[in-house]
């Protein structure tokens, strides 16, 4: 199994950690039938619209 011959120091190792807190959260859109969040360019998980036409059947 490898083993690293050298020590990583705490600057390389916050530089490699850096790019996690860099990350956006997920952006929400609201769909325009039910005015509930939904993911952009998805269908409504709530009502099943995309784009103005029912894609999806919900159970209500």
């Amino acid at each position: 199994m490898a083993v690293p011959a050298r020590r990583k120091s705490k600057g390389r190792k916050n530089m490699r950690r850096a790019m996690n807190m860099k990350l956006d959260a997920i952006a929400f859109s609201t769909c325009p039938q039910c005015k509930q969040p939904k993911l952009p360019h998805r269908v409504c998980i709530h009502c099943g619209f995309y784009k103005g036409r029912e894609v999806v059947k919900t159970v209500e």
